[in-house]
């Protein structure tokens, strides 16, 4: 395998709107995604209405990463290997000591071999990785403490009104049907939330289409969203840069349940049609899916048997944004978090307090692991020619290497502490 990437290589270039291409408004978009779903706890399911009471410095709990332990209420945060770097029982810090009480010796998450194998839901756990769920990560410790506020044994059933809520807010009618509080504030002031993509990004989705390459459109969001979105930050025109777009994809799923394969569908007025596709055979916006019809369809596109797929970085699940500012104060999802730490590097904590050394945490391992490279965001590529060479992550290279434009601040302390 060549030490760098480059995207003139790629026969294909896929993009997920969700993590790529969409530029959220975090301090705006952050608080109507958790008022959408404490609202409707407050309002269907009898919970306090306390819960809709939030300070500035309560956001600094909303972490990226973090998973959602459903069978006694911990939130964990995990090194590369499982262990458990820091935990909360709802949002109240667990001690070193209580860390080892609860996990052992050694700090084992059980569920860890699961996670990793899988990266699936799990009805033992919840990993919040996504923007469009992880104010619920605030949500759950909040509504652990009232739990014990009120007395009531924490388990699992707390998650099913999560659930609920969730559904009630983002399930593929609730667009059209103005259900819930989420779709109806984007409808209502788009620019409140999302921000435009800049030209410099418009001009390379051309030029690539320009030369040759096929663009694809993910997206795990329903066709009317999609549509609402891309018109506002790329334009009226946007499906003439793609040639394929695909909307509720249910990703990862999509392409991993092999062979649980959804089919695609076609949407008429951005409804599917019942009866699925037994494969694809033209280009077009088409819903639901798998990646093995969708390999199908790119071989006939290009020609070729084996069309190499890229999928610029940030695309992939393992967008990462710790090199990303504070915006209006606050932070990032994946910004240096001063109750978490920071999203790539902990410290590893033995009992009585004492500093061990320095772990990557186990989004980290992934980033480096699944991914080619990492970006803050399409933005910084925008400007690049096609044919520019990145470094790809590599186990034999430093972990430094396959940050573009830089590795996250902790990532190149941790390297050089080590050196």
């Amino acid at each position: 395998m060549s030490e760098f990437f480059s995207l003139s290589d790629c026969d294909v270039i896929g993009f997920d709107l969700d993590h790529t291409l969409c530029r959220y408004r975090l301090k705006e978009t952050s608080r109507l995604i958790y008022e959408s779903f404490a609202r409707y706890l407050v309002e269907h399911k009898g919970y306090d209405r306390d819960l809709l009471n939030l300070t500035p410095a309560t956001w600094d709990f909303c972490f990226k990463g973090l998973v959602v332990d459903l069978e006694d209420g911990n939130i964990v945060k995990l090194a590369e290997d499982g262990t458990v770097l820091r935990a909360t029982h709802g949002t109240n810090n667990l001690s070193t000591e209580e860390i080892i009480k609860h996990y052992g010796p050694q700090r084992e998450w059980k569920h860890f071999d699961s996670l990793n194998t899988s990266f699936t839901r799990s009805a033992k756990y919840y990993f919040y990785d996504n923007y469009f769920d992880l104010p619920g990560a605030l949500l759950c410790g909040k509504v652990v403490d009232m739990l014990h506020k009120r007395g009531n044994e924490v388990n699992s059933d707390f998650w099913k009104d999560m659930v609920a809520a969730i559904d009630h807010n983002y399930n593929t009618s609730a667009f059209k049907e103005d259900a819930g509080t989420y779709f109806p504030s984007i409808k209502k002031d788009p620019g409140r939330y999302l921000q435009p993509c800049s030209d410099s990004v418009k001009t390379w989705l051309r030029s690539m289409k320009t030369a040759g390459k096929v663009l694809l459109l993910i997206t795990s969001s329903h066709s009317d969203y999609c549509r609402l979105v891309c018109e506002y930050i790329l334009g009226k025109d946007f499906e003439e840069l793609f040639d394929v777009i695909i909307t509720n994809a249910l990703k990862p799923g999509f392409f991993s349940l092999v062979p649980q394969q959804r089919p695609f569908r076609t949407l008429v007025n951005d409804v599917e049609e019942a009866e699925g596709l037994p494969s694809l055979d033209k280009p077009g916006w088409y819903s639901q899916g798998n990646w093995p019809h969708l390999r199908e369809l790119l071989k006939t596109m290009t020609g070729k048997p084996e069309p190499k797929v890229g999928r610029p970085p940030a695309s992939s699940v393992w967008f990462v944004c710790e090199l990303c500012v504070q915006e209006q104060g606050m932070k990032s999802p994946s910004a240096v978090s001063d109750q978490w730490g920071s999203y790539f590097v902990d410290v590893h904590r033995s009992g009585g307090g004492d500093e061990e050394h320095q772990k990557l945490t186990w989004c980290c391992h992934c980033i480096h692991t699944y991914s080619t490279m990492a970006i803050p965001s399409v933005e910084h590529i925008a400007g690049l020619p096609l044919d520019y060479k990145f470094p790809r992550f590599s186990p034999e290279k430093p972990c430094t290497i396959g940050y573009y434009p830089r590795p996250p601040d902790s990532v190149l302390k941790r390297c050089e502490d080590l050196s």
